[in-house]
């Protein structure tokens, strides 16, 4: 099989080559800083962004959000199937 990522240096532009499920966790960053989340369920979404900053977003199913990511933090957070697109 080819595969279009073998000679390819991670571009933030272009696409992510992995996507890892995420349980919010107030004391835990997550195994590596997301380039963007993938939230299939609705509501809010409270974050520690890679800058370190604690933002809070209201999304819809299926929403991406193109922000470096750290930790989604469980209190505040009522969205479902969150989902972090990483550079593996």
């Amino acid at each position: 099989m080819k595969n279009p990522f073998a000679n390819r240096a991670a571009d933030l532009s272009g696409p992510t080559n992995d996507i890892l499920p995420i349980t919010p966790n107030d004391g835990s960053d997550l195994q590596q800083v997301a380039a963007a989340l993938y939230v299939t369920g609705g509501g809010t979404v409270t974050m520690v962004t890679e800058r370190g900053e604690t933002r809070t977003v209201e999304v819809t199913d299926f929403a991406i959000l193109p922000v470096g990511v750290r930790r989604v933090l469980a209190t505040g957070t009522t969205a479902t199937g969150l989902h972090a697109l990483v550079f593996a």
